[in-house]
């Protein structure tokens, strides 16, 4: 029985990366992590035109565009969609698991604030 019961433990840890792909690891290329305590944590994202990232997953957000910036996203149920900020422009979104493409002719900046604790499964 405890030989099992350590299987199973040992299994279940296995099993955890393919549920928490977090960008700075995944594609530390494109994500770089500039803060983080207990309730936050701020990433710089920039990507080269036409660069694409790997599938990786965000807890709840907010972000500030700082370069224009226009991405394909194709998200975890394999539908696609688009999406467009300009300079200066605020936004949220929900957790979500996606993987972006920068389709622009120009390098995408951005600095996403995601949000820890219950806040984050919104």
């Amino acid at each position: 029985m405890r030989r099992f019961a350590l299987l199973a433990a040992v299994a279940s840890l296995a099993s955890v990366p393919a549920f928490a792909q977090d960008p700075v690891k995944v594609d530390p290329k494109h994500y770089k992590l500039l803060y983080e305590d207990a309730g936050i944590r701020v990433l710089r994202v920039v990507y080269g035109p036409h660069e694409k990232s790997v599938m990786h997953e965000h807890p709840a957000l907010a972000g500030v565009f700082t370069t224009d910036s226009h991405f394909k996203f194709a998200m975890a149920d394999g539908t696609t969609q688009e999406r467009q900020g300009k300079r200066g422009d605020a936004i949220s979104a929900p957790a979500e698991k996606h993987n972006p493409e920068n389709v622009g002719e120009a390098t995408a900046q951005a600095i996403l604030v995601e949000f820890k604790g219950p806040a984050a499964k919104k």
